[in-house]
């Protein structure tokens, strides 16, 4: 379906919903429903839901993931998680500088940069998100605060520090709006990021990087979007939240590409 250098990835951002109950049922038909031979299947929860989740993905082919990390390894931070406790508590993924991270809770280029820097040495796959906002879209700034993001992020790591990562674009306009970046707006702002992540680290890391779409994905828009060549996966909201919606992204059918 995609490129053969990048398996496709789908990842379920649970953000600040459902109860413990909730999770496990939720859980519970992922991992029934995900297909073993489909795209890579992530679900970040709430940190409140992290054990018990872990609990039912075990054995299944649906990793777990945290909303966000501290980049510190342990100290006096209260109301924060460190990657190490993360991954004591079953996740295999973290996502990074979320656009409401960003708006709501002071996230920066800098903050990211550490929380990657923080990530990528506890073996954690991480997710980073860039996107922009409505007004910078139609200032014309997108390719500019793509530029700004990844730059802030991503410098100082070696092209082999950087294996693992994904990059989320999440255009800031079209997250829980119900409007979706038509595949065209898509594939132009993931071309982008991608050609300049090469510029920063190269071809062969450029060539390999999955680059997932965020903003209002869902079963109607998902095949389209990911007939775009340089659309690896999606970072799922809402639709998420449900097990039948969410495994219908995750299935995905868009024609194969070179």
């Amino acid at each position: 379906m995609t490129n053969s250098l990048r398996r496709p990835l789908i990842a379920g951002n649970w953000k600040m919903f459902l109860d413990l109950a909730g999770s496990v049922a939720l859980a519970r038909g992922v991992a029934a429903g995900a297909p073993p031979d489909g795209p890579e299947v992530v679900v970040a929860v709430p940190f409140t839901a992290l054990t018990v989740v872990g609990e039912v993905l075990k054995g299944s082919k649906v990793k777990l993931a945290a909303q966000n990390l501290h980049w510190e390894k342990e100290g006096a931070f209260t109301g924060e998680v460190s990657a190490a406790q993360l991954k004591d508590a079953g996740c295999a993924a973290v996502v990074i500088g979320h656009s409401e991270r960003r708006q709501f809770f002071g996230e920066t280029d800098e903050t990211v940069k550490k929380r990657l820097t923080a990530a990528l040495a506890a073996g954690l796959l991480p997710i980073v998100c860039v996107g922009e906002t409505l007004a910078e879209r139609e200032d014309g700034r997108t390719f500019k605060v793509l530029e700004t993001q990844l730059t802030g992020a991503l410098t100082g790591f070696g092209p082999s520090q950087l294996a693992t990562l994904v990059v989320a674009y999440e255009p800031v306009w079209a997250i829980g709006t119900g409007k979706t970046a038509t595949p065209a707006q898509a594939q132009e702002a993931h071309l982008f990021i991608r050609k300049t992540c090469e510029r920063l680290h190269g071809a062969a890391l450029a060539a390999g990087l999955r680059i997932l779409y965020g903003g209002s994905v869902k079963p109607d828009n998902a095949d389209a979007l990911m007939s775009e060549p340089d659309l690896d996966g999606a970072l799922v909201g809402g639709a998420s939240l449900k097990a039948d919606s969410f495994l219908r992204i995750v299935k995905f059918s868009a024609p194969a590409r070179a």
